[in-house]
């Protein structure tokens, strides 16, 4: 039994990076919204030109370096005070200054891992295989190409429509971009 290929999108090729970023704002003000743009190298301000707003990770971040400071003061607090406390020279059971270096430590190490795996997660990986791999021209954007796919799930998305928007871009190729 064969397997039909579904439609991911539709994949413009451009020549410079200045092409790129006008066409991914031409693609943002058209009002498509599911995008994306690949580039052999960082172009500056493409993230604005496609209208991707501010991610998560930074709050992922704080939230797991709160919770490890938290729980290692607070499991601290716990065997000092509630499972084993021991009155050793008068010292008061809650002796906060003592907890200070593990608490630090773990929020350091709370903040890192939550970081890591945040973005891990929030970027889908692991993902061995993208569709767009399947577009032999491709191979170029890790080299000297420039490339913008429209994806067949964007509510805006017409194959006829989106390949001729693309053409009307100047890109050198227009490419329909199959799922297999």
């Amino acid at each position: 039994m064969e397997q039909r290929a579904q439609l991911y999108g539709v994949m413009g090729e451009f020549e410079t990076a200045h092409q790129l970023l006008h066409a991914a704002e031409q693609v943002r003000d058209a009002g498509y919204k599911h995008m994306d743009a690949y580039a052999p190298f960082p172009v500056e301000g493409l993230s604005e030109a496609l209208g991707l707003g501010r991610n998560l990770v930074p709050l992922v971040t704080l939230l797991g370096g709160l919770g490890g400071g938290l729980g290692g003061f607070g499991f601290e607090y716990w065997v000092n005070i509630v499972s084993y406390p021991m009155n050793i020279a008068g010292r008061p059971l809650n002796s906060w200054p003592a907890f200070i270096p593990v608490t630090f430590e773990l929020t350091v190490l709370g903040a890192a891992l939550s970081a890591v795996f945040g973005m891990i997660a929030l970027n889908g990986l692991p993902r061995p295989h993208h569709p767009v791999f399947n577009v032999h021209r491709f191979l170029r954007a890790s080299s000297d190409k420039f490339f913008i796919c429209i994806e067949a799930t964007d509510p805006k998305f017409n194959l006829a429509e989106t390949a001729r928007f693309l053409h009307g871009l100047n890109a050198q190729h227009v490419t329909e971009v199959q799922d297999e």
